[in-house]
């Protein structure tokens, strides 16, 4: 009996630390000015009336609790004129806060995607002079080869 009123002792303030705000996580973590943001933060009490994130890129932004557990989320617009750089964000749950550092960073102009981020379409000069250089030598290796078969029929 007194082992488990123990263990109970033991249980309840870590359970009230699940309550406080733990972790955040903002995707994408790179994101061009004016753009749009997920931060998640995981705690309980993130998911009552009155929670926030903030950050100097974005304005103050409600959470709202996502179903099904102790996480909440918000959606933010990344402010147009904030400057490139890595940008801390801070939640605040249930009277307390947590910041991370370094949470995400705004770049100047989009991001680049795709194939290896290529910003030019088509093929650029070095790929033409590359593609005639391997023309021009298939086109003389072929040629040899073609003299060379015609003397050899000749002997």
């Amino acid at each position: 009996m007194v082992a488990a009123g123990a263990l109970v002792g033991f249980a309840a303030p870590s359970a009230a630390a699940w309550a406080e705000p733990s972790n955040i996580v903002a995707m994408p973590s790179v994101i061009s000015r004016g753009g749009q943001l997920t931060v998640t933060v995981d705690g309980s009490s993130c998911g009552s009336p009155g929670s926030y994130v903030e950050s100097r890129a974005f304005p103050r932004t409600n959470l709202h609790p996502i179903h099904g557990g102790s996480t909440a989320s918000a959606t933010v617009k990344v402010k147009h004129h904030a400057h490139p750089g890595a940008y801390d964000i801070t939640a605040h749950c249930g009277g307390k806060s947590l910041t991370r550092p370094h949470a995400f960073t705004v770049i100047h102009g989009g991001v680049r995607g795709g194939i290896g981020g290529s910003t030019t379409s088509g093929a650029t000069r070095t790929d033409m002079a590359i593609g005639g250089a391997l023309v021009a030598a298939a086109v003389v290796g072929g040629g040899v080869f073609w003299v060379r078969r015609r003397s050899e029929s000749k002997v």
